[in-house]
């Protein structure tokens, strides 16, 4: 097993900024903004040849109610998983009592515990670490996360020599230089890049959980897990932050992205939930299938038809979820089943499940649609056969004229997948409407028995070798009179 380092601290004293620069990541959000993180945040870490697993926590208040104590909770959690607990205070403020009552706390768990100083710079460390001592720990690190000052020292003299007999196999080391290798490459502009490369690099099915505030994304991120691994608290905007969890079921690994809630712009006012939407928007780019979350109370409203489509739109694999099913009345289930009929036309190639996650209500049924649409997404296509099936398709349904023109369509090709992607050639394939596209993708999806992705189209017109070669010879033949025309006015004046 790899040692596994837990941060704890009150909040705001610098935990998510010291978990970055562990892990070389911007994974946890980062403000100037008492309790920003909520739920545990895992990542890889790699010291001189040595890995690590860091563990980012929620603020301990010591306020054990509402959602501060789901909170310590958490918190606690991490401190029992982990090897040594690094307790961070900030020097700015000095010690407070809610320091002497976590230090006091954690003292009671039996663990490794080493104490560190944030926000010395500017500061007289001597000055600022003679009020910490009080606590009465053996070792005291001054350290600057934000610029990274004293953070080398902290794992040179404190974290490596603590894990020094620490052994990791061969194995082992290799799955997380992979996956170290992947998470850096998730960490910027490639959250945008092509599915297609992103495809080749990962091995897991990435699911993420998407939806507006209070729609039971956390509740179901815990029941598919089977633990209370984030929080649940009956408040809009619980969640902050994307937590990448990694698990395995019935052998087959997954990593389960819960999300923060996305609400419209124009309620959208504080930075921090502004960097909350952007990660939402970037774990739906990092997955492969996204399972949308509706709440049956409140129906399908126009910000489940924005978020929806922007995943489509993404060319992720869809599912749909109408939460909180369970204690309607059979007239409230007939209006959502008519407004999901109306409104959500456009992906009707997706699963729809009702289900309660509170309950578990067919929240199993899910994973079998995660596969099968997964699978969807990396279907194998070949050149010959899907020309055969555009020829059926067409023999079916001709393309409609546009004016004296017709569009023919002649082959296919496939141009990738996660989704798949078709490219077609023919000539006037830019006249097609709108309609004959969409007979394109429900045909195509009945011949390749692709479900839960959408088909993207490339449409290519052939180049007509002649074209332009009539114009190049008449501007020849001009130029030639013209010359023919000054030579003859010419000889007429010599004459």
């Amino acid at each position: 097993m790899l040692p596994v380092i837990a941060l704890v601290g009150r909040p705001n004293v610098g935990k998510s900024t010291l978990f970055n620069r562990f892990t070389r990541t911007r994974d946890a959000l980062v403000a100037d903004l008492p309790g920003l993180t909520r739920d545990r945040q895992y990542g890889h870490a790699t010291f001189q040849q040595q890995s690590f697993i860091v563990i980012d926590t929620g603020g301990l208040t010591g306020g054990e109610l509402g959602v501060d104590g789901l909170m310590a909770e958490q918190s606690m959690q991490a401190v029992n998983e982990a090897d040594l607990v690094l307790f961070l205070v900030s020097a700015r403020e000095g010690l407070t009592a809610v320091d002497e009552a976590i230090a006091s706390q954690l003292r009671q768990e039996n663990k490794t515990i080493h104490l560190v100083v944030n926000k010395v710079d500017g500061l007289d460390e001597n000055i600022v670490l003679s009020d910490f001592y009080s606590l009465g720990f053996d070792s005291v690190s001054p350290i600057a996360a934000a610029h990274g000052r004293g953070v080398s020292r902290l794992i040179d003299q404190i974290i490596l020599p603590q894990f020094e007999t620490a052994e990791v196999d061969e194995a082992e080391q290799a799955i997380i230089s992979d996956e170290l290798s992947e998470h850096s490459a998730s960490d910027d502009s490639s959250h945008l890049q092509d599915s297609d490369t992103a495809e080749e690099t990962s091995f897991k099915p990435k699911l993420a959980i998407i939806g507006r505030p209070n729609v039971g994304k956390s509740t179901l991120v815990n029941r598919m897990l089977g633990e209370d691994r984030v929080v649940v608290f009956d408040m809009p905007g619980t969640t902050r932050d994307s937590i990448y969890i990694e698990m395995e079921r019935r052998g087959k690994p997954y990593v389960l992205i819960d999300t923060a809630g996305v609400r419209k712009r124009g309620k959208v006012h504080e930075a921090v939930e502004k960097f909350s939407v952007l990660k939402t928007l970037q774990a739906i780019n990092d997955a492969n299938v996204v399972v949308m979350v509706f709440d049956a109370r409140e129906g399908i409203t126009e910000q489940d038809l924005h978020l929806l489509g922007f995943a489509i739109d993404a060319g992720r694999s869809i599912i749909l979820a109408v939460n909180k099913w369970d204690n309607m009345s059979e007239g409230q289930r007939i209006d959502v089943k008519e407004a999901i009929g109306r409104r959500l036309y456009f992906a009707e190639f997706a699963r729809l499940y009702f289900i309660s996650a509170l309950h578990g209500t067919n929240v199993g049924n899910l994973w079998d649609a995660v596969d099968e649409a997964y699978a969807g997404a990396r279907v194998k296509m070949s050149s010959s056969k899907l020309t055969r099936a555009l020829e059926i398709i067409v023999a079916k349904h001709q393309p409609p004229a546009n004016g004296r023109f017709k569009s023919k369509l002649r082959y296919a090709h496939p141009g990738g997948h996660n989704p798949p992607r078709i490219v077609i050639h023919g000539n006037q394939t830019k006249s097609l409407p709108q309609s004959y596209i969409r007979y394109l993708e429900k045909s195509f999806r009945e011949q390749l028995k692709i479900i839960g992705t959408p088909i993207k189209f490339e449409f290519k017109e052939s180049q007509n070798p002649y074209a332009g070669k009539k114009k190049k010879v008449t501007e020849e033949l001009l130029e030639k009179a013209r010359r023919n025309k000054s030579r003859y006015k010419k000889m007429a004046k010599k004459k």
